[in-house]
């Protein structure tokens, strides 16, 4: 598991380490780490062309002792400094010391140094930093030309906390952090800013995260294996109420992802019966009501629905799991959803979620995280909020970000294949919170399994899922 803390978490955990240890012991941790990524990237530290771009503070402070480490070891290093009166003295020095070059921002030679770098170092705002980048770091941002770019804790311009971006923001290809992940880097839009990133252990003692990503160990342990006692009732039966004659491929991908993902048995509901049967001969399938199906351990509804609430209304009022998605959550009511004892999990993209919130899709996609708290807070529910960084929320716990999404996913019926997938690990009997993130860390490698590189299908989604089930078990 990967944890990501808060900017408070981690500021809590820096003063009991210095309050412990010798003074500038933190920084110079970190700095080590910085400075042996940099050298990593290089290659051939000696005669590299290396630019920091130096704010006002720590963050500057880390850049300029690495900086120092590197010019050591024979590299040309420059340092251009945004807030000369401000700048941390003993990293300043220590550069000076090393043979660095130091430059002011507003200086003629600052857009050359960076433009012609081989490497630049971002250390201009650190994880307290609020909005975008002023005006005069931005200019210098702009000036790199073919460098690789490594941040220093995280891209400046990112909101460490939130992963939202306001404003200008380095594009980083490397962040380096430093004790600890911070949610802005698994969460987007800061996410796509980070690039590739690497943490450094400084020795911080932490308590509960922020946030959390699923590894492949973590999977692997939560996912419902046979036994040899095992029936398909023991495997869990899964209810599909979804499709309409508008739309009855959104009930064949829904069943799809049930069967692939590994229920014991899928009944389905609804008027798309014949399409779900000359696809899978295994479905029990049955005109209705919902409660005239057949055993279920959970339901999944909402797929392809149009505007059928009595369907919808008959599932909510059942005493087992629901996942709703699609037009189920346009037709669920806030109260009916709050109501229900058993547990509930809402699967909405962007758009819907800007709907049940009564905001612009917009504003979901530059705040995911306040976002999937508060429809989870709102509904009572765990709320799964698909998308670049697809998000789980509950009432309880970090919130879990799932980091196998590919953009290929982005194609019709690879939510209704996902819903399918989540609905048979909950009937299977994993938590609301575990059945989301499960399936969507399974949905996103089948996603990349079945593309290659190529456009896919959620059909092909679908297929790839037993091949994924047997990867996770091999690690």
């Amino acid at each position: 598991m990967r944890t990501a803390y808060s900017v408070e978490s981690v500021r809590a955990g820096e003063r009991v380490v210095m309050d412990r240890g010798p003074e500038g012991v933190l920084m110079q941790r970190a700095a080590a780490g910085l400075a042996a990524e940099c050298a990593r990237l290089l290659g051939k530290v000696y005669g590299a062309r290396v630019t920091l771009l130096v704010g006002s503070g720590d963050n500057g402070g880390d850049a300029l002792f690495a900086g120092a480490r590197l010019a050591r070891r024979g590299a040309g290093v420059s340092a251009v400094l945004l807030a000369p009166e401000r700048t941390h003295a003993g990293g300043l020095a220590a550069l000076r010391a090393a043979g660095g070059v130091v430059v002011d921002a507003d200086g003629e030679r600052a857009e050359g140094l960076v433009g012609r770098a081989g490497l630049v170092v971002d250390g201009i705002v650190g994880i307290g930093g609020r909005g975008g980048l002023r005006e005069r770091a931005a200019r210098l941002v702009a000036a790199v030309r073919d460098a690789v770019v490594v941040a220093v804790d995280l891209p400046s311009g990112v909101d460490a906390d939130t992963g939202e971006v306001h404003g200008e923001a380095v594009r980083a290809d490397v962040t380096v952090t430093f004790g600890a992940y911070k949610p802005g880097l698994f969460i987007d839009p800061a996410r796509e800013y980070a690039g590739v990133v690497r943490l450094v252990d400084i020795g911080l003692e932490l308590g509960e995260g922020e946030a959390e990503a699923l590894q492949f160990a973590d999977v692997e342990r939560l996912l419902p294996v046979p036994g040899g006692e095992s029936d398909k009732y023991r495997r869990g039966v899964v209810g599909i109420v979804a499709g309409s004659a508008r739309y009855p491929g959104a009930a064949v991908l829904a069943v799809a992802g049930a069967l692939r993902g590994g229920a014991g048995a899928v009944r389905y509901v609804g008027p798309a019966a014949d399409a779900v049967i000359a696809r899978f001969p295994e479905a029990l399938v049955s005109a209705g009501p919902p409660s005239k199906a057949g055993r279920v351990q959970a339901w999944v509804v909402g797929p392809g629905l149009g505007d059928d609430a009595e369907r919808l209304g008959e599932v909510l009022g059942a005493d087992v799991p629901v996942l709703i998605d699609a037009d189920g959550l346009r037709l669920a009511g806030e109260r009916d959803v709050r109501a229900r004892r058993a547990p509930t999990l809402l699967t909405p993209h962007a758009g819907e979620a800007a709907a049940l919130l009564g905001v612009a899709r917009e504003e979901v996609e530059a705040g995911r995280l306040s976002a999937v708290r508060e429809l989870a807070g709102r509904y009572g529910a765990t709320v799964l909020l698909k998308g670049s960084t697809t998000l789980v929320a509950s009432g309880e716990g970090p919130v879990r970000v799932n980091p196998t999404g590919t953009p290929w996913l982005a194609t019709a019926g690879s939510g209704d294949v996902l819903s399918g997938l989540a609905g048979s690990l909950l009937a299977a009997g994993l938590d609301a919170r575990d059945a989301g993130s499960v399936g969507a860390y399974l949905h996103g490698l089948a996603g990349r399994h079945a593309s290659n590189g190529a456009p896919v299908g959620a059909q092909d989604v679908a297929d790839a899922l037993p091949a994924v089930w047997r990867e996770v078990r091999r690690s």
